[in-house]
């Protein structure tokens, strides 16, 4: 294929949408458009689905993974990319959007907005897409609604609206997550009056009047969008096309007896006057429909619509007996969904040049140096360089070289091209990356962003934690490799070339053994990586596998290897009890994955474990009340919990408290930008003046954002009168000021405080006072200017320090209930450190003093959290459910007996099916999905995004006590284990800890079982 010279003739767009919206035979349809049909004929467009090659993908029909595929359209060169719709490949769309410079979001007319309409239009706002809308199924409006053409245009309008209100959220930062917007997102009926204000506004993202809005059928090839109905419309109403199209969308009308285009104010009282996207865009539609599917229709207008556009169409399809095949004759010749759709990615989707200068804040964010004078300002000017290369998108020659790898992917060694003079290259220099991959070939999945790679060019492989500033320090996170062949991605097929410019996607190979899952290639070693990926859910089902057959666990090691580089999602881990634990994003992907394993990269059998569900513990109550919770940590109250060394020289006491929800849910979600504060070491630091999730505005500091929400969400929660909010944020003021660590990890929702008192006690003691080091790093405290004293005693309890946070980072790590980590605590450990009565020396009959301060600190964080009403906290997804009304009563069976919690349920407009949003907890959700088929005959479906974590409120440890409580469940003896200690009894039960059970049932009686021969 020629490359195309100009970087401003290639587009590289990627398909956006949830899952059954018809993303897939959207790009049959521009695939067969291109090259004259030479790889896709027009008639098999929609059933072949092309780019889902597959075998899993075609048993199932819903696309697994992202593939691209280069089309051409008129001399413009499309690198089209389509992705995955179902939440659990949603890391695909990740992978799809980081190389792409445009979306079209596709939306489904009839089902409206879903949850993966949220998740992908929010990738495509944090990649910085432009993005266009393609409302898809127009048809289902007229055969399956039966709408008429008013009713669908307000639907359509409704549609637009509601994606438009999704993305200036997003922007607008309102919303922290695709949950948040989805229960935030009115349900009402829009008005006259709304519709009004749906007139042009240049804030509105999504606007047909101005081309980046098409209406298409992709299952009958055809679609079209404003300007095309406005060219039609301009000889007979004697209009501009461009007035034209500004008035063929919104609260416009055309008054036949003046021959004028008029707003809604201008209009008669009384007078039925559609609009004049009813009037002149979906009618004459409506009339062709019923033309050719109506028994009795008007095939007149038929032969009118091929006269007038002058279509060619041959007799025989026009006698064809079937009047659907009629109508996707007429339909996709006089309206081509091809045209419709690449004529508006040409005209409104970026090209790479332009993009990439909009971009670069998010591909590789601007850094300044702080401090530190050891920086080679050569290297600092290079990476510098390599930057406005990337701005710039620099295709010559002689500049620097940059790709990104957004992901490996594996294909079978019988589907790589082996022709020409690639044959010698891969057989002589790949024979070692060949036998290591037996009949599997990795490929890199990348984009060229500046400068020209070439087949056999030797590039560096730069990972995401490489600093060039760090000299030999980041040397372990860059390699140096040499790319055997470059190809251009056909869906399944690949085309060998020797060189690539830059803006454009390729497949590469060479890199199997140097890539795990992402990763930068530069021509020079002084180049910044670029951002990692943001991936919209994390790894949440978790199994433990081992080969059926000890013998092959040699294999299944390997295979393991192998499925963590073809995959960008799956995580692989070793547990502390030596299980190999593999993590995947829900059922689906495990199940591939599973197979993956079994068919191709381990070909053994393989036992999988029942899944591992991760939970937190926590204490009782909401944190709400926190001026009380303050003033028990400050004031040196009872309520606490004392432990004492085993040689008796330290005492220590705890007391913890419950954090508010909004703050525990701050620091849960900003755990890896508290890592990189507090973990910051080196004589410079490198500080990222735009954090990895872009903001409303451009070089915000994301410490300073951080530390004001900090400093909110400590008293955001409080309901109490204006003067005790201030007296509460005055408190809190003063306990961010003594931030000693978090945990666990030292990154953590939970928070250890360092202890505020008298540094000599009475006794003689010395209080251990720690240095609020979380607070200077994040700016609350200035370094500490205590003057040291010469004392031992003083030494020593210096020394100690680390010994207490250590503890403190192993109780919040395994919490008392399940071993489980803790949620949402703060503790305050004082430490009070006595001297050594012992003259001479002897040698320690405790074991090391250390030692013993660690364990006394994490047994009293344990014993502290015990004492104050231990909870479990469990994760949970959000769950949207669409069914008809007469599975209504069997969904809602199948949802009480997984412990769902309803948030709403409404009909959806227009249709007959309902909408039902639920939360489920994690641990009742595998087979929900097979159960809720089951239970419904297949009527309801059901999507799941993990969404939060949850108090179970619930006492695990509950005995009657209230003279009802004892006259419902008698002593307490026949008191059925509730769930929260079924829950925490099954986790003991798995990590092998001690599970209080009764073993005897019957001790009275003697069973005798009959012994059957």
């Amino acid at each position: 294929m020629d490359e195309s010279d100009d970087g401003r003739k290639i587009r590289n767009i990627c398909i956006l949408a949830h899952v059954d919206h018809g993303k897939t035979t959207l790009a049959d349809h521009l695939i067969a458009s291109s090259r004259d049909g030479e790889l896709l004929h027009p008639r098999l467009a929609g059933k072949l689905r092309y780019m889902d090659y597959l075998d899993e993908e075609q048993r199932r029909a819903i696309t697994m993974k992202s593939s691209s595929i280069s089309l051409q359209y008129k001399d413009y060169s499309l690198n089209l990319i389509d992705s995955p719709g179902h939440m659990d490949f949603c890391s695909e769309v990740s992978t799809a959007a980081r190389l792409s410079d445009g979306a079209l979001v596709l939306v489904d007319a009839v089902e409206g907005v879903h949850i993966q309409t949220h998740a992908v239009l929010r990738q495509a706002w944090i990649e910085k897409l432009t993005p266009c809308l393609v409302l898809n199924k127009i048809d289902r409006l007229i055969c399956e609604l039966r709408l008429s053409p008013m009713e669908a245009y307000t639907r359509l309008i409704r549609i637009v609206h509601e994606v438009n209100g999704i993305v200036s959220a997003y922007k607008s930062e309102k919303y922290l997550s695709d949950v948040d917007s989805i229960l935030a997102s009115p349900s009402g009926e829009i008005t006259d009056e709304s519709l009004e204000l749906l007139e042009d506004d240049e804030e509105v993202t999504f606007q047909p009047q101005k081309g980046n809005v098409v209406f298409v059928c992709a299952l009958d090839g055809w679609g079209f969008g404003i300007s095309e109905f406005a060219n039609f419309y301009v000889s007979k109403l004697g209009a501009k096309a461009d007035a034209l199209q500004k008035s063929l969308w919104g609260p416009r009308y055309y008054d036949p007896k003046t021959k004028m285009i008029i707003g809604k104010k201008s209009l008669s009282p009384g007078s039925k006057t559609k609009p004049m996207f009813v009037q002149f865009v979906l009618v004459p539609l409506w009339q062709v429909y019923e033309a050719a599917l109506d028994p009795g229709g008007d095939k007149a207008v038929l032969e009118k619509v091929i006269k007038s556009f002058n279509l060619s169409i041959p007799p025989r399809e026009l006698q064809n007996k079937d009047p659907k095949n009629v109508l996707q004759s007429v339909m996709s010749r006089w309206l081509p969904l091809s045209d419709a759709v690449l004529s508006m990615a040409v005209k409104h989707l970026p090209d790479p040049i332009s993009a990439q200068a909009y971009r670069i804040p998010r591909l590789v964010p601007e850094r300044t140096i702080i401090g530190g004078n050891d920086v080679d300002s050569s290297v600092l000017a290079e990476a510098e360089f390599v930057r406005k290369s990337i701005e710039a998108c620099d295709s010559r020659r002689d500049s620097p070289c940059v790709v990104f790898v957004s992901k490996m992917f594996a294909m079978p060694m019988k589907m790589i091209p082996q022709g020409g003079d690639h044959r010698e290259r891969m057989n002589g220099l790949n024979d070692e990356d060949s036998k290591s991959e037996s009949d599997e070939c990795f490929l890199a999945f990348a984009r060229i962003f500046s400068g020209v790679l070439r087949a056999g060019q030797r590039v560096f492989v730069i990972s995401a934690l490489y600093d060039p500033l760090k000299g030999e320090s980041s040397q372990k996170y860059i390699q140096e490799a040499e790319l055997h062949s470059i190809y251009l991605m056909m869906g399944q097929g690949l085309t060998p070339v020797n060189e690539v410019k830059a803006g454009n996607v390729v497949a590469i190979r060479g890199l199997g053994p140097y890539i795990s899952k992402s990763a930068t290639l530069s021509s020079t070693r002084n180049c910044w990586p670029l951002a990692s990926m943001e991936f919209q859910v994390s790894p949440t089902l978790r199994v433990a596998i081992e080969p059926s057959n000890p013998a092959d666990m040699s294999a299944l090691m390997k295979g393991l290897r192998l499925l963590n580089r073809a995959d960008p999602f799956v995580e692989i881990t070793v547990s502390a009890r030596g299980e190999h634990v593999l993590a995947a994003a829900g059922e689906v992907h495990l199940e591939r994955c599973i197979k993956d394993l079994n068919d191709r990269f381990a070909r053994v059998n393989i036992e999988v474990s029942s899944p591992l569900v991760s939970y937190r513990e926590t204490i009782e109550g909401d944190g709400s009340n926190i001026l009380e919770s303050l003033r028990s940590l400050s004031l040196n109250t009872s309520d606490y919990v004392e432990k004492r060394t085993p040689n008796g020289r330290c005492v220590i006491r705890v007391h913890v408290m419950k954090l508010p929800h909004s703050l525990t849910k701050l620091l849960d979600e900003n755990t890896d930008l508290l890592g990189d504060i507090i973990g910051g070491k080196g004589s410079h630091s490198i500080k990222i003046l735009e954090s990895q999730s872009p903001s409303l505005e451009e070089n915000v500091d994301p410490i300073e954002a951080l530390k004001n929400q900090l400093v909110e969400a400590g008293v955001s929660s409080s309901s109490e009168t204006e003067n005790d909010r201030e007296k509460c944020k005055a408190e809190w003021g003063k306990l961010l000021k003594r931030i000693w660590a978090l945990g666990p990890r030292e990154k953590g929702p939970n928070i250890l405080f360092a202890p505020d008192g008298k540094r000599i006690c009475e006794d003689g003691s010395i209080l251990v006072r720690g240095s609020p080091h979380v607070s200077q790093r994040l700016g609350f405290a200035e370094e500490s200017t205590e003057t040291p004293s010469d004392s031992a005693l003083y030494s020593e309890a210096l020394t100690l320090e680390s010994s207490i946070v250590s503890g403190f980072q192993l109780a919040t790590a395994s919490g008392p209930l399940c071993d489980e980590p803790m949620w949402g605590l703060a503790f305050t450990i004082e430490s009070h450190l006595a001297e050594d009565l012992e003259t001479e020396k002897q040698p320690e009959n405790f074991g090391i003093f250390t030692g013993q301060v660690m364990t006394a600190v994490k047994d009293a964080c344990r014993a502290a959290v015990l004492q104050k009403n231990p909870r479990i906290v469990e994760a949970m997804y959000f769950c949207e459910l669409n069914t008809a009304p007469e599975y209504l009563g069997a969904m809602y069976a199948v949802l009480s007996r997984r412990r769902a919690r309803i948030l709403k349920e409404e009909m959806q407009e227009g249709s007959s099916l309902f909408t039902v949003h639920a939360y489920v907890p994690v641990s009742e959700s595998f087979g929900f999905a097979d159960e809720l088929r089951k239970g419904t005959s297949g009527g309801a479906s059901a999507l799941m995004v993990l969404s939060h974590w949850e108090m179970l409120e619930e006492d695990p440890f509950f005995v009657p006590k209230t003279e009802e409580e004892i006259e419902e469940f008698g002593d307490g003896a026949s008191v059925l284990p509730n769930t929260a200690r079924k829950l925490i009894n099954a986790v003991r039960r798995r990590k092998g800890l001690h599970v209080e059970e009764k073993v005897v049932q019957h001790a009275t009686k003697q069973r005798t079982l009959a012994r059957k021969v």
